[in-house]
């Protein structure tokens, strides 16, 4: 039996298993030699690509088993980009969106209008489609970006925002080409290709979170979600292409309608970017690698012309479209350079458009040639221009996002240190373990990677199965966190008391957040209020929260966050309101808050810092939140801030807020929050503020909790 199918001298290579290790050896061996020089790994798949492909040294064939996995890379990259958006930054940069999308669509349009016209002597319809080539682009460095953690920064959010937009218009004017050149652009036309875009967007957009939300509620397996995210993908760009759009449209709406449901510090999302950057990605980088043939460049003068007028209409363009959006909005220049490095590149729609225009055949010559919309020569331009524009768009990119990157991390620096942030949390119930994990990942800072406690505390006068017991919940709470890419320190504590036990932990530790899970039928139970009371509530230093978790925490749409009056008193309010607002920012659910003016005042002028889904509902008196939370519907939660006594903020009605959550919400998610009430002299400056009613003061502390 022969296991390998080789035959020396026989290229290119056919056996399947030795073709797989060479495309991993080459995925593997890029980064490791390119990172030592400082050149992208990016541009190293792209050559790699070449050299090993049929216009190479023709070790492999292109294939369907290489485009079924870089089309399935090129799909990620969008949905990656629709799924890690900030849904808030999004919705409220929108309109910046748009602006950047009529710069970079117009100007290398126009240009590519001129060369095509005017010095390549095209028709008038050939120049039309050959100046959108120049107009779309690829987000082909957001691995980049992603990777450096600045996802987030306005200038990243403009750039995808408008790169969806402007591929959009891109295929449009592709769509309507054609339709023109077959003679079918009419009324009939524009209103069939105006109802299944329409009916392709609402699906998706609509329908595609219901079952989103309904799958992960009914479905625990860790593979089945992934292979579900999988198959919405790829469904999305089935239902786009129905829809007479790029299929990559579709991969980035299937992100956007599934941004809620795959929190941005879950395990799942963890999955999700590692399989992408490691498997799909780099296959699509090295199947377009592949495309390109060096030797055409030295066949013909007019594809070296052809070639410089696609680079200067596209590349240029690009640039000017990217200076001007960041002249527009006051940016820096790092910012307004990675707008260019983002946009610059010309890979997937480019491509598209050029294939359909060189397969339209408008007229036959005389001699019996065909005519085609888009000659050879602009297919082989295309070759160049991706590989060109994906250079600069990589070396660009990474320049400029590692600045960005240095910059954001000295600004985070001189605010909140990572050692003043660590969360404990006491597990004792097997069936809370990853509810408690999930939240915590939720509400810490993302800068905080191994300050992360789970505790155990064995009553001495149990048995051995406590021990036991305590071994498997700490493992689960370990293996759940480290999915995410985050470490557990577990903590076991041998106690007769399990109050006294975490409180020393609290101490020893220098915890600033426990975190307490409630069972999900019993609720609040009397021994658990006086634990609270007598117990948990007695670190003075500590911000103490209580959850209660009906359904995944992925799956809920809104929070109703209730507020007291007086809560920006406490000298941990602000702290808690970070918990709340990284529960926002993570997860995109909307939150509606409820509380007195002044606190609204500083809500707004948190949000001006760090935006979220949010809406702001003044009440008087307190009767008006509990009628808020009386009303809640499945997949809202309620966050409720609240006081012991003592406090500034407290009343008496917050003591019955076990009796009303069991009584209300007890089908529902729920956390109680109380700030800590104290300030650790050695802390008073990393997390507090010394008078609430000092506007700058707030601002300042704003400025350090809430940084832009």
């Amino acid at each position: 039996m022969h296991l390998l199918n080789i035959h020396i001298g026989s290229l290119p290579i056919e056996d399947p298993v030795l073709k797989f290790l060479l495309e991993l050896i080459i995925i593997l061996g890029a980064p490791l030699l390119l990172n030592k020089i400082k050149v992208p790994h990016l541009l190293g798949l792209l050559i790699a690509g070449a050299l090993v492909g049929p216009n190479g040294m023709n070790l492999l064939s292109r294939d369907s088993s290489v485009v079924v996995t870089g089309t399935t890379g090129l799909l990620y990259i969008m949905f990656l980009a629709g799924l890690e958006i900030d849904m808030g930054d999004f919705k409220k940069n929108m309109g910046k969106s748009v602006t950047f999308t009529a710069f970079t669509f117009i100007v290398p349009f126009v240009l590519g209008m001129i060369g095509g016209y005017y010095i390549l002597n095209f028709s008038l319809l050939t120049s039309v489609l050959f100046a959108s080539l120049f107009s779309s682009h690829t987000l082909i460095s957001y691995p980049i970006v992603s990777k450096m953690g600045i996802s987030k920064n306005l200038s990243v959010n403009i750039t995808v925002g408008g790169t969806m937009l402007t591929d959009v218009l891109s295929l449009l004017v592709l769509a309507v080409v054609v339709g023109m050149t077959q003679g079918e652009v009419n009324t009939a036309f524009w209103l069939r290709l105006g109802l299944s875009v329409l009916a392709f967007g609402l699906t998706v957009l609509l329908v595609f979170p219901i079952i989103g939300r309904w799958f992960f509620k009914k479905v625990d397996d860790k593979i089945s979600q992934y292979i579900f995210v999988l198959v919405m993908i790829y469904l999305a760009a089935v239902l786009a292409e129905l829809a007479g759009i790029e299929a990559i449209i579709g991969a980035f709406f299937a992100g956007l309608a599934l941004n809620r449901l795959i929190p941005h510090t879950s395990a799942l999302m963890n999955r999700v970017e590692f399989v992408g950057n490691a498997i799909f990605i780099p296959f699509f980088l090295i199947s377009v690698g592949m495309l390109i043939d060096f030797t055409v460049f030295f066949k013909s003068i007019e594809t070296l012309v052809v070639a410089a007028v696609m680079l200067v209409a596209s590349i240029g363009g690009k640039y000017v479209a990217a200076i001007l959006t960041q002249k527009t909005f006051k940016l820096s220049k790092d910012e307004g350079m990675l707008i260019f490095g983002m946009s610059s590149a010309s890979a997937a729609a480019t491509l598209a458009s050029v294939m359909v225009g060189y397969n339209i055949i408008v007229s036959e010559t005389t001699a019996g040639e065909s005519v085609r919309l888009l000659s050879e020569h602009v297919l082989n331009g295309s070759i160049l221009l991706i590989l060109v524009s994906c250079t600069v768009s990589s070396f660009v990119s990474m320049s400029s996002a590692a600045r960005i990157a240095a910059a954001d991390k000295e600004a985070t620096a001189s605010g909140i240190s990572p050692e003043s942030e660590s969360i404990l949390m006491a597990i004792n119930y097997e069936e809370n373990v990853e509810k408690v994990v999930n939240l915590s990942l939720l509400i810490k800072a993302s800068h905080n990677k191994d300050r992360l406690f789970a505790l155990n505390v064995i009553n001495d006068e149990k048995n051995e199965s406590s021990v036991k017991n305590a071994e498997k919940t700490l493992h689960m709470a370990v293996t759940t966190a480290a999915a995410a890419d985050v470490q557990i320190r577990p903590l076991t504590r041998y106690d007769s008391d399990v109050a006294t036990g975490i409180n020393n932990v609290i101490k020893e530790q220098r915890v600033t957040d426990l975190v307490l899970g409630l069972q999900t039928e019993k609720g609040f139970t009397p021994s658990l209020v006086d634990n609270l009371t007598n117990g948990y509530l007695q670190n003075d230093n500590v911000n103490t929260l209580i959850y209660h978790a009906a359904q995944p925490i992925s799956t809920i749409k809104k929070y109703i966050v209730l507020i007291p009056a007086k809560a920006d008193k406490e000298p941990g309010f602000f702290q808690a309101l970070l918990r709340v607002w990284n529960i926002g920012k993570s997860s995109g659910a909307e939150m509606a808050f409820y509380t007195s003016e002044p606190i609204i005042g500083i809500i707004e002028r948190v949000a001006k810092k760090s935006a979220i889904e949010m809406s702001l509902h003044l009440i008087d008196y307190w009767g008006e939140a509990e009628v808020a939370a009386t009303r809640i519907s499945e997949d809202e939660g309620l966050v409720i801030f609240m006081a012991k006594r003592g406090m500034a903020s407290y009343f008496p009605r917050l003591g019955l807020m076990p009796d009303f959550l069991n009584e209300h919400a007890l089908n529902n998610n729920f956390l109680m929050i109380y700030p800590f009430s104290q300030q650790d002299p050695d802390e008073i400056e990393k997390r507090s503020v010394s008078n609430h009613d000092d506007f700058v003061e707030i601002g300042r502390m704003i400025s350090k909790i809430f940084p832009g």
